[in-house]
């Protein structure tokens, strides 16, 4: 069963409860008006020639019925993220996959002052083309048994694709991953089991789409769930996010640590009231953040792993048995190896090596990269680039990106790590990043950017000498007052690089 067709079945099995409240528009929409307003753009989405259509709309009740009217349509979804230069990703993304046609809203573009791109099509305008008379046929299609119903979508196999996403970017140049039914729909099946989503809860949905953690967790899983999704265009509105969990009485809430604690920093006693499961994804979570729900809010955090070709989760820590830091076991039916760097033998417990993960949740390749596809999957097993270890309970633990990590006069230093350790000495709400920039000699050297120009370097030098080995040291510290993020919430690493080899060339 294809997700369209599952939706379809949860539409008709829960048509008059609410599925989506739209904050940007506060309007809400039950599963039944949801089920007919993708039916009436699916018929118009199926004009559109080619297999892919581009979906470039934020977090919204248009953005989820484009989505669902697409695969109805019989074509992949291709979303494009328009918050890191949303023209050049339309223009990235048509030409990487081949396609003419993106759905995006008239409003976005003038909010972003983004410039208009061949192909592109605003909802608002095919919204205003829909007449009474579409508007009947597809509510008497809607009324029809299931099984006749799937006469007017497409259907098919789950090793068909579903989507096509692009990686964030943040390390090297996007690539398009394309997953299928099957994938994510091994996602959908067991991440709700972990934490015992039911039907009652309701999802704060933040997470921009155009990214699998959003797609998957905030989109696919409550809507296929039968549960009531709050949806939120701008997760970096963290005071109305506080504001939407507390007046809609959220109980699940899924983010990056950056937009957890952007919500920790503007929340208020009671805010979170309702919060009975709160996971976190994408980065390392840090203590102060853990710590600040504990004490404020009495929520406690729980932690994940997952990667973009993974759809996306791999592990998490289950409510009943938590282990702080690890990023938990892995989901039923994943399969994860720690793979020793040099020879290839899988390592055994509290042995770090390189994270191997296979499964029904591995994408079915790079689009059009078939090289690309070979380096990364081998037998069935997806190489995720990242370094971990397996403990003696079964429980992950993500020790950082095999490309964080930098050889330093012959030997290998975690950036991480030492972000780690200067993370502990820095004041409350600073923010730190360890970068690498080139040394002739020793191969690289390296450097810290800070958020903040009250610290004292001495000390902070002093102390760090005293928990890292000396060449992992940072040799300078710059002050850069606005740490680069990318939609995610996660820190572009890429233009931290580029800034601070910058500056030590002009030092």
């Amino acid at each position: 069963m294809q997700l369209q067709e599952k939706f379809i079945k949860t539409a008709k099995d829960y048509s008059s409860k609410i599925a989506i409240y739209d904050s940007a528009m506060d309007k809400e929409i039950t599963y039944g008006k949801l089920l007919i307003a993708s039916l009436m753009l699916s018929k118009k989405f199926s004009k559109y020639k080619g297999e892919h259509l581009g979906i470039m709309i934020p977090n919204s009740i248009a953005s989820a019925a484009s989505i669902l009217a697409t695969l109805m349509a019989g074509k992949v979804p291709v979303m494009i993220n328009y918050s890191t230069g949303a023209s050049e990703n339309c223009r990235y993304a048509q030409e990487k996959c081949s396609f003419k046609n993106i759905i995006t809203s008239k409003k976005l573009l003038e909010k972003l002052e983004a410039e208009f791109v061949e192909g592109m099509v605003y909802i608002e305008d095919i919204f205003e083309k829909i007449n009474l008379k579409h508007k009947l046929f597809s509510a008497v299609k809607s009324k029809l048994p299931t099984f006749l119903l799937k006469n007017f979508v497409h259907t098919g196999n789950e090793d068909e694709s579903c989507v096509i996403l692009f990686t964030s970017g943040s390390e090297k140049d996007p690539k398009a991953v394309e997953l299928t039914h099957k994938n994510i729909m091994h996602n959908i099946e067991t991440v709700p089991n972990r934490f015992h989503f039911t039907p009652k809860d309701v999802f704060l949905s933040n997470l921009p789409f155009f990214h699998v953690f959003g797609l998957t967790t905030t989109l696919w899983i409550p809507l296929l769930g039968a549960n009531t999704i709050i949806t939120q265009p701008n997760p970096l509105k963290f005071r109305e996010a506080c504001k939407l969990i507390r007046n809609r009485k959220v109980t699940i809430m899924i983010g990056t640590p950056s937009f957890f604690y952007g919500y920790l920093k503007k929340s208020e006693a009671g805010d979170f009231e309702t919060v009975r499961i709160a996971v976190t994804g994408a980065d390392k979570l840090h203590d102060i953040v853990r710590n600040g729900y504990r004490n404020e809010h009495d929520v406690e955090i729980y932690e994940g792993y997952g990667t973009t070709e993974t759809s996306p989760v791999i592990s998490a820590n289950p409510p009943d048995k938590n282990k702080p830091g690890s990023i938990g076991p892995p989901l039923d039916g994943v399969q994860v190896k720690i793979q020793e760097l040099k020879t290839g033998k899988t390592l055994p417990p509290n042995k770090q090596g390189k994270i191997m993960v296979k499964g029904d949740l591995v994408m079915k390749g790079y689009y059009g990269d078939i090289e690309e596809t070979s380096l990364h999957i081998n037998n069935g097993w997806y190489d995720t680039g990242d370094m971990g270890l397996i403990d003696e309970d079964g429980f992950l633990w993500h020790k950082g990106r095999l490309r964080r990590f930098v050889k330093v006069g012959g030997e290998m230093v975690s950036l991480v790590r030492v972000e780690s350790e200067l993370e502990k000495l820095l004041p409350n709400g600073a923010v730190c990043c360890v970068v690498d920039v080139p040394n002739p000699t020793k191969g690289a050297d390296i450097v810290a950017a800070v958020t903040t120009t009250k610290i004292d370097k001495k000390k902070i030098l002093k102390k760090l000498r005293k928990r890292l080995p000396k060449i992992a040291v940072p040799k300078a510290f710059h002050v850069i007052e606005d740490i680069p993020m990318m939609g995610t919430g996660k820190v572009n690493f890429r233009e931290v690089e580029t800034i601070c080899r910058d500056l030590e060339d002009n030092k």
